[in-house]
């Protein structure tokens, strides 16, 4: 529709009487309609939230455990260096369990799976297998039985590591993700992000509007415009008065629209805000709010811990043969806590015989100093020895 027949009716299709004039503002809003299937992976706030959880698990020590008489130790021999430093080949053992995650949560739509290669029973790399590869079989009559099919082939889930995320609600071997919580909020927050950069982008910005008789002939042709811009407008010397013939010329001063009258960051903010409270991660991780280190603890142990503790129990699973053995993940070093807090608490240990020297010099990153005696301060005994104190002793 041509502008004038669009301003005629909106006059309700009356031609305008001479002297008068108008002034429209015209949204096409043809390219700010966002069609079409959104992924939760071309959404930036949850692809964000996914590789920072992903990147801390991957960032955690993997331990091999054994359960002994004397309680869990930690086991350091070739199969803890080949899990815990390089599991796969071209992939450190960071990026290896980030793409991981990444399928597990985002990709994969909740699954992810990786392939054990073994020589003479000897395990040689763990390969992970891209979501786009991998599909999944039901078998018929069953809810518990599958077929993994890499790249059309079918495979055992037995010889697989599958890791699930959100068990589908039929086939509980199966993850589901977040894809259908999140799809409506990506969708809102890519419509949102398109708005804003059509907004700033707009040339319909005006700052001063003047009026001027529509039917001038001055005013017809746009080199017109611009000389009668020029010659009562424009002012030769900056902050010079314009000096305006008051029967023809009419100046108003206008604000323009900005994103807070459209209401676009409060919007966003509450987007990603579900978002982050759908995923579990903080919301200052996406922008919204500062830093809290309780809720950031907080998220470590309500997030990370059960996420890493799956993932666990799946390589132990399916990599693990001696009973005592198992694989663990050191979540403690994500906790947030300061020097000072750390070095105190260590010492207290220190004081009862619980901590020695050289433990006390890692946790604050000092090198090792051969102090690896136990010590206890001199009114510290056992408690079946309470009685033979010399202060209680009848001489």
């Amino acid at each position: 529709m041509a502008f004038m027949d669009w301003a005629r009716r909106l006059a309700g299709g009356k031609q305008h009487k001479r002297g008068t004039s108008s002034v429209a503002f015209v949204l096409d809003d043809g390219d700010l309609c966002c069609a079409g299937y959104t992924r939760l992976s071309d959404c930036p706030e949850i692809q964000t939230a996914c590789l920072r959880i992903a990147e801390l698990i991957g960032s955690m020590t993997i331990y091999l455990m054994e359960n002994t008489k004397n309680g869990d130790e930690r086991i350091i021999n070739e199969l803890s260096r080949k899990i815990d430093i390089e599991p796969c080949d071209n992939l450190t053992r960071s990026e290896w369990m980030t793409a991981i995650v990444m399928t597990m949560l985002l990709y994969g739509h909740g699954n992810a799976v990786v392939m054990p290669h073994t020589r003479g029973g000897i395990l040689e790399s763990l390969e992970p297998i891209s979501a786009e590869r991998v599909s999944f079989t039901p078998e018929a009559n069953s809810y518990r039985r599958y077929t993994v099919r890499i790249d059309g082939v079918p495979h055992d889930p037995e010889e697989l590591l599958h890791f699930t995320y959100n068990p589908d609600r039929t086939y509980l071997w199966q993850g589901r993700g977040v894809e259908v919580c999140l799809k409506d909020v990506a969708d809102n927050l890519r419509q949102g992000q398109k708005t804003v950069n059509a907004f700033m982008k707009s040339e319909w910005k005006p700052s001063i509007i003047v009026k001027v008789d529509a039917l001038t002939e001055e005013f017809a042709s746009p080199e017109g415009r611009r000389k009668l811009l020029e010659s009562y407008v424009k002012p030769s010397t900056p902050g010079e008065p314009w000096l305006i013939p008051a029967e023809a010329f009419s100046v108003e001063q206008v604000r323009p629209l900005s994103l807070s009258d459209l209401a676009i960051k409060d919007t966003m903010e509450l987007d990603k805000k579900t978002v982050a409270a759908v995923i579990g991660v903080p919301a200052f991780l996406l922008g919204v709010g500062t830093f809290n280190r309780d809720e950031w603890n907080n998220f470590i142990q309500s997030k990370i811990r059960p996420l890493a503790l799956g993932i666990q129990q799946e390589l132990t699973r399916g990599l693990i043969l001696s009973p005592k053995w198992y694989l663990q993940f050191n979540t403690w070093s994500l906790m947030d806590y300061d020097l000072k807090s750390v070095s105190d608490i260590l010492l207290a240990g220190a004081d009862r015989g619980y901590v020695c020297g050289d433990e006390w010099r890692d946790r604050v990153h000092l090198t090792p100093a051969g102090l690896k005696e136990y010590k206890v301060l001199e009114n510290y005994i056992p408690a079946d020895m309470s009685g033979q104190q010399k202060k209680l002793v009848q001489e």
